[in-house]
């Protein structure tokens, strides 16, 4: 491991879970901890528990902005626990001479998606720091949930089991690197940046057995396929020309020379199914959006692996992102 902390080190990967489990896991330890999923479960059971920091540069972007990004983010983090967010924190680290009138529009976003989440804000902290302290304003939310469905976990893959997404992948790192890089886009590619709680109450309402659940945020869906490989130390097999991914993030891709599945995503979620019920789960997605698509298997070919099919007729390995891909991209 290297010296210093590095931008390589957030990415979401191979360098970023490093730094986790050689330093804060190594310290931190409890069985809560080392389940390594989205929320932690406690209180037997009952409440789905999360925290998350947001930093994305710009602040305002296609579709959203760092006040929605936040409280998606960790409203979503408790629903892939099959939770239900009742309860947040908020804490801003604010650099001085920000605008009020964009701090305001800010917080106006994430009471629209409290609202839709059914969630409230409880408790929270402000800090103001001088200027080039911090680049405008960060955010911190924890989040609370009520848990309706429980066993969801990472750990409870098998052989037979079938994999989808909820919708097309890697809008959010696409579009947050446009925006950045003031590109100009004749399509209107935006952020796929949505609180998916209703969704996953739809899956539950349909009385479908979850296995799994993972936003594909950091590290994108191939974070999310690896990190169940591991876990459920099975083969997660994927077939490329099944992942949904629009044309102009393609063509993002390409530019960056980056894989769609390893880009961020901050509204799509990745989901662990019985193989009798695909179908019904794939009805229940496509109802929000017409893109989402079974994209594999679990198989035990190549234990603790994910093993992509390519279009051309190629099998390898899906690994973990390395590398600094796009940093302060949540």
């Amino acid at each position: 491991m290297t010296k210093t902390v590095t931008i390589a080190h957030g990415n979401g990967g191979e360098e970023n879970n490093e730094l986790i489990k050689k330093i804060f896991y190594k310290h931190f330890e409890n069985d809560i901890l080392a389940k390594s999923e989205d929320a932690a479960v406690i209180e037997d059971g009952k409440l789905a528990f999360t925290t998350d920091s947001f930093t994305v540069s710009p602040l305002f972007f296609p579709g959203g902005d760092i006040g929605k990004l936040a409280v998606c983010g960790t409203c979503n983090d408790l629903a892939m626990m099959g939770a239900k967010p009742k309860y947040m924190t908020c804490s801003v680290i604010i650099e001085e001479g920000f605008s009020t009138r964009e701090l305001e529009k800010i917080v106006r976003s994430m009471k629209v998606e409290l609202e839709i989440n059914g969630a409230m804000v409880v408790s929270g902290d402000t800090k103001v720091v001088p200027r080039g302290s911090v680049d405008k304003l960060f955010i911190n939310t924890t989040g609370i949930g009520v848990i309706e469905q429980k066993g969801i976990s990472a750990s409870a893959l098998a052989e037979g089991m079938s994999i989808l997404v909820s919708r097309d992948v890697g809008t959010h790192g696409a579009t947050i690197f446009a925006a950045r890089e003031g590109i100009e886009l004749e399509s209107s590619l935006k952020t796929d940046c949505a609180s998916l709680y209703p969704q996953v109450k739809a899956l539950m309402d349909a009385n479908i057995n979850i296995v799994a659940l993972r936003d594909a945020t950091r590290g994108g869906v191939s974070a999310v396929l690896n990190e169940w490989a591991k876990s459920s130390d099975v083969c997660v097999e994927i077939e490329e020309e099944t992942i949904p991914v629009q044309e102009e993030v393609k063509g993002i891709c390409e530019m960056l020379g980056f894989e769609a599945v390893d880009l961020a995503n901050e509204g799509t979620f990745v989901l662990a199914v019985l193989k009798e019920d695909e179908a019904k789960a794939l009805d229940v997605l496509q109802k929000t959006h017409v893109t989402s698509a079974i994209i594999g298997k679990v198989t035990g070919l190549h234990k603790s692996k994910v093993l992509l099919n390519s279009s051309w007729g190629t099998k390898r390995f899906l690994d973990l992102p390395t590398g600094e891909l796009l940093p302060r991209i949540c």
